[in-house]
């Protein structure tokens, strides 16, 4: 071999030789990086490459129940669950339920034949307590808490711990400061773990550096937010088990048990049961309400107002109260809410010989903000008609409190308090279908079987009364008087066990969710050694879990209370630098705050370039 290719030949091992130190030394410094920005988070990890994957579950029930597992507990899929979960609450808020009202389905039924059989197949009519509604929900709960558990014990293991060591080179992070100062490496580093104590870091001496840590809360932000999710989810199903809802339509002067019978209307959870009723009872001592008489609001609700006297148990003492809209009554899980205000005219009803065969107030329903009301009144039992025959009597009903007078339009009411009442009504008799034994519509007339009153003029009997005025039935069959006016009161009284639980699960939700959105988690080292001339060499550097420009700022004022406590040291005349070459300065430090001129590499994933 020649004399040049020998040469060749140990340039070229050199150069290798050279590569090979250098690619390890870059590995070297990759793992310091490494382990210095790990535990930020409690994350799973990404799958990097083939060398960090995970294995493939093996074909089997074992394989596949563990590759299911992974996958349902991931948080992309609980992420895709409730925005499943959403979704499928769209169809509960625009079709009508069967839980709400029956009738609206019903309706619907009738009026789509071809799209009805199939939304009832398809569970809409009962979207909550649906199948697929359910398996959603449920599969939700398990993806959260598998996700949450072993964030947690990570979380809580990161929180016994310490920050790791400083990195041997700061000048890689992305956020760097540096500068020389006549103080100790001992000194530097006390005044260092007092001041990042003082910002709140977590602080202790590693090495010849100081390690602090600040950002928990965010992770704990994190983790509150998916742990309310979970309390809402169970707070909801549980709502929604042992939930009961009805209402109740009360006259001035009438009371009301809470007991099954006393219900108007009344829908609960599959578990409710008779006995998880609050044991109470009110009577409705007088019922108001108030409007706005002047100006562009002419009409407007000012006041509705239940004076009302209630107890608690069997035995209880009465106490007064005042239910108001949004402000119910409270006794014990139940809330008793004041929903609608109207007006029940007193009707007194004789037949042909005089004798009252019925005499109440009616509730009619309003049908718009003024109050005009419609319903109808029904004689059931003791009527007898001018031939001895017993017959049973009905009348519709339309009533106005404030009505604009004869000859000045329809009978619409021009205001909802009672300045002008009158009512009108339209007499039939005959058979009303009560004896059937098929529900009806007590504020509406079955006329089946129903015959018309006639007047003078061969049409049916009508008449406009004011308080006080009779309407005299045809043939001596009898008369209607209208009395007065009683005003009601319609209760919603509800129990909704899990209502609490939500709005904490809510409320703290929206906290955890700000604290992992504003809270950056960070780490902050300072390193003081001896240089080579005897100065201490002071390095901070910084890392954060993510991209923020606060981490450089924050290092700054750190930089800053430490370069106060140990300052920049004067310039000092040293001795003549060695000839060895590992003696020498490999280059001059820069002032306290600037940036390692050296160009770094690429930092961990969400840190900030410097």
């Amino acid at each position: 071999m020649s004399n040049t290719e020998t040469k060749a030949t140990a340039k070229a091992d050199t150069t290798a030789n050279t590569n090979s130190k250098a690619t390890a030394a870059s590995a070297d410094e990759e793992h310091d990086l490494g382990a210095a920005r790990s535990q930020l988070s409690t994350a799973p990890k990404e799958d990097a490459g083939k060398e960090d994957a995970p294995n493939l579950p093996s074909l089997g029930v074992i394989g596949w129940a563990r590759w299911f597992w992974r996958q349902l507990t991931s948080m992309r899929v609980a992420l895709l669950l409730l925005f499943l979960l959403s979704l499928a609450a769209i169809p509960g808020s625009l079709i009508p339920q069967s839980g709400q009202d029956e009738t609206k389905v019903a309706d619907f039924m009738n009026r789509h034949e071809t799209l009805g059989p199939v939304y009832e197949k398809l569970g809409l009519f009962h979207v909550y307590s649906s199948v697929w509604f359910s398996a959603i929900y449920i599969l939700l709960f398990i993806s959260l808490i598998g996700c949450i558990v072993p964030r947690t014990w990570q979380f809580v293991e990161q929180l016994r711990g310490r920050p790791p060591r400083a990195p041997r080179r700061l000048n890689r992070l992305p956020a760097y400061a540096t500068w020389r100062t006549g103080a100790e490496p001992e000194q530097v580093r006390e005044i260092a773990l007092t001041v990042l104590k003082g910002r709140r870091f977590r602080s202790h001496v590693a090495g010849d550096a100081v390690a602090a840590e600040k950002g928990y809360l965010r992770e704990a932000g994190n983790l509150v937010f998916h742990i309310a999710l979970i309390v809402m989810l169970v707070a909801f199903a549980w709502g929604q088990l042992f939930k009961s809802e009805g209402t109740k339509l009360i006259l001035q002067g009438d009371g009301f048990a809470n007991t099954m019978t006393q219900y108007d209307d009344f829908k609960s959870g599959n578990l409710f049961t008779l006995d998880d009723l609050d044991s109470f009872s009110f009577n409705l001592k007088s019922a108001k309400a108030t409007y706005e008489r002047n100006g562009p609001n002419r009409g407007t609700p000012r006041t509705f107002e239940s004076h009302i006297t209630y107890s608690v148990g069997a035995d209880g003492k009465e106490k007064p109260a005042t239910i108001k809209v949004n402000e119910p009554l409270v006794v014990g899980d139940s809330k008793v809410y004041m929903i609608n205000f109207g007006y029940a005219p007193v009707i007194t009803v004789r037949d042909g010989k005089g004798k009252v065969v019925f005499k109440d107030a009616v509730p009619l329903l309003p049908i718009d903000g003024n109050l005009t009301s419609s319903g109808a009144i029904k004689v059931l039992d003791g009527y007898r008609n001018a031939k001895g025959e017993k017959e049973q009597l009905g009348f519709n009903a339309f009533f106005v409190p404030t009505f604009a007078g004869a000859g000045k339009g329809d009978m619409l009411s021009q205001f909802p308090a009672l300045d002008f009442p009158v009512l009108a009504l339209s007499a039939y008799h005959g058979d009303l279908g009560v004896d059937s034994g098929i529900p009806q519509n007590i504020y509406q007339l079955n006329k089946t079987n129903l015959k018309e009153f006639k007047d003078s003029k061969g049409q049916l009997l009508k008449k406009r009364l004011l308080p006080g005025e009779t309407m005299k039935l045809p043939d001596g069959a009898g008369s209607v008087t209208f009395d007065s006016v009683e005003p009601w009161s319609r209760f919603q009284i509800t129990q909704q066990p899990g209502s609490g639980w939500a709005l904490a699960g809510a409320i703290a939700a929206i906290l955890g969710l700000a604290a992992s959105l504003f809270i950056q988690r960070r780490r902050v080292w300072v390193r003081a050694v001896k240089g080579a001339d005897g100065v201490t060499v002071v390095e901070m550097a910084g890392l954060g879990r993510s991209e923020s420009a606060q981490l450089p700022e924050e290092l700054g004022d750190l930089a800053g209370l430490v370069h106060d406590k140990a300052p920049t040291a004067p310039d000092q005349v040293t001795e003549a630098p060695s000839s060895d070459p590992s003696d020498a300065d490999p280059a001059p430090e820069p002032d306290a705050g600037t940036t390692n001129p050296d160009p770094p590499v690429v930092p961990a994933e969400g840190a900030e370039t410097s």
